[in-house]
């Protein structure tokens, strides 16, 4: 087994890999540890009683964090005329269509959310083999192909988070930063639980969240119990 450096050490004194945390005390462990020279981001995974393979039982959505996310997103956009005028007025980074498919596939992607009008999807198909597997094809599901460009555009910069669940039933999102107060980081991610829990399929049988954990960029992870995140949801 590899040896652990002196800070990694240093972060796990203290922490019962076995034990359940309520939420609060987590956090403050997490806080505690959180003392590298960078602003840590706050990640929660949830494993979930499904198995994806199966197209009933696939999980995605997105939260509209309450105190937002601490993250800089840059925004794309494909629209023409005035949706693309509306775009830029809400403050995306990007926005265009034949030009901005250019510079897609020429490999430049200068966004970390993408949106759509609905007229710009056929334009938009054509990169799915570059956006798909990066997670940046948008989807009606999360509100990224809409007419409301403007609305998506704000809802993207304010903290909006995109979760989908991965291959062995876990979904994971950054859910703040290690500087935020305590109290707005459990807000956010009873959030997130909360958008998790409202996006169950149809197809999830048995017991939905079977597990939760918090953890930093460079700390520990903690397990939670999960009634002090759901309250028993």
């Amino acid at each position: 087994m590899a040896k652990l450096g002196k800070r990694t050490a240093k972060s796990r004194e203290g922490i019962d890999p076995t034990k359940l945390y309520g939420l609060d005390e987590a956090l403050a462990l997490l806080k505690e540890r959180a003392t590298s020279k960078f602003d840590e981001t706050i990640e929660v995974a949830i494993n979930l009683g499904v198995d994806p393979r199966h197209a009933d039982q696939m999980v995605r959505g997105v939260c509209q964090l309450p105190n937002g996310s601490g993250r800089t997103v840059r925004v794309g956009v494909f629209a023409r005329g005035p949706k693309a005028e509306e775009a830029k007025k809400a403050g995306a980074d990007v926005v265009g269509a034949e030009d901005l498919l250019e510079i897609v596939q020429g490999g430049t992607i200068e966004f970390d959310r993408c949106i759509a009008t609905p007229d710009m999807m056929p334009l938009v198909g054509r990169l799915g083999k570059v956006l798909g597997p990066r997670g940046l094809m948008p989807n009606p599901k999360v509100g990224t192909v809409t007419m409301d460009v403007a609305g998506a555009v704000k809802a993207a910069k304010g903290g909006a988070v995109e979760f989908r669940v991965e291959k062995a039933g876990i979904i994971h999102g950054g859910v703040g930063k290690a500087s935020f107060d305590a109290d707005k980081l459990a807000q956010n991610i009873k959030a997130f639980t909360d958008a998790v829990v409202k996006a169950k399929p149809t197809g999830a049988k048995g017991q939905y969240v079977q597990r939760i954990a918090v953890s930093s960029t460079m700390g520990p992870g903690l397990k939670v119990e999960p009634s002090t995140v759901l309250g028993g949801a």
